[in-house]
């Protein structure tokens, strides 16, 4: 996976001055005219990483990002358990040190390491008052771009998806799910079915006319997926390589359906528990 993104939005320096997703300065921008691959017209609708986030979020209400394996999982065992979590964009030194910054612990890319890391089993030892810095380039990097566009900004993933989406589909404004995605050795998108999974639980409770064609294909999958996701998830390339790692448990949290009521809310840059 890469280590860094492209958007220039997400300039290190610029989040160690200020902490990812700080709301920027002075009235909101007017949004951009929609055009074709806004999907406009459709409330719900969906769309593919940290380019998808960048497309929609400023032309929508909420954003949901979805990162099953594991951002999103790993962001709601932390809010759960009462921690605030920071989304940071890059698995490189500069987490640690903005961690060390403003008193926060710093969550490892290694997942076999000691202490907090990107495993949501490693996160359970959290408590209210806890702040952790979660580095990740897919779910991070869409939670921070997401942020500094101006919607509302919530964690989905399949532990909490049933909360998520009573709030897809009691939200009045249009919505975009982002299935975060994962990255190839030359940073390109790989689409990964886990999140495609988990975006279709966050939009199965919307009403089907609002849904663009992109985000019924994604309640599709789930519909074909929820009733062996334990499998899915630990049988598709991503859960595959967690599992020859050591980490099957992760699999296996990120694969239990709904049972957190907990919906992670981005507020000044860190996801805390703001409803359920």
């Amino acid at each position: 996976m890469t280590d860094r993104p492209s958007d220039p939005r997400l300039d290190a320096p610029a989040i160690a001055r200020r902490g990812p997703s700080a709301a920027p300065a002075g009235p909101a921008p007017e949004r951009p005219i929609e055009g074709p691959f806004d999907q406009h017209g459709f409330r719900c609708r969906l769309e593919w990483g940290l380019a998808g986030v960048q497309r929609l979020a400023p032309v929508v209400d909420l954003v949901v990002i979805v990162d099953v394996l594991t951002f999103t999982t790993a962001v709601t065992v932390a809010v759960e358990r009462g921690a605030r979590v920071i989304p940071y964009p890059y698995l490189d030194g500069t987490a640690a040190a903005y961690a060390r910054s403003i008193g926060a612990e710093v969550a490892s890319p290694n997942r076999g390491a000691p202490g907090p890391t990107l495993s949501p089993a490693s996160l359970r030892a959290l408590g209210p008052g806890d702040t952790l810095v979660l580095p990740s380039p897919n779910g991070s990097a869409c939670a921070v771009a997401a942020g500094e566009a101006g919607p509302m900004v919530v964690a989905g993933c399949l532990r909490n998806a049933a909360a998520v989406a009573a709030l897809v589909a009691g939200h009045g404004g249009a919505v975009a799910v982002i299935a975060a995605g994962e990255q190839w050795a030359d940073d390109g998108l790989r689409p990964s079915i886990e999140d495609l999974i988990g975006a279709g639980a966050v939009l199965d409770a919307a009403d089907p006319t609002t849904l663009s064609p992109e985000a019924r294909v994604a309640v599709a999958a789930f519909w074909t997926s929820r009733n062996r996701l334990d499998a899915m998830l630990a049988e598709c390339a991503s859960g595959r390589e967690l599992v020859a790692g050591g980490f099957g448990r992760d699999v296996v949290m990120a694969a239990s359906l709904d049972t957190s009521d907990v919906v992670p809310v981005l507020v000044d840059g860190a996801f805390a528990g703001g409803m359920g």
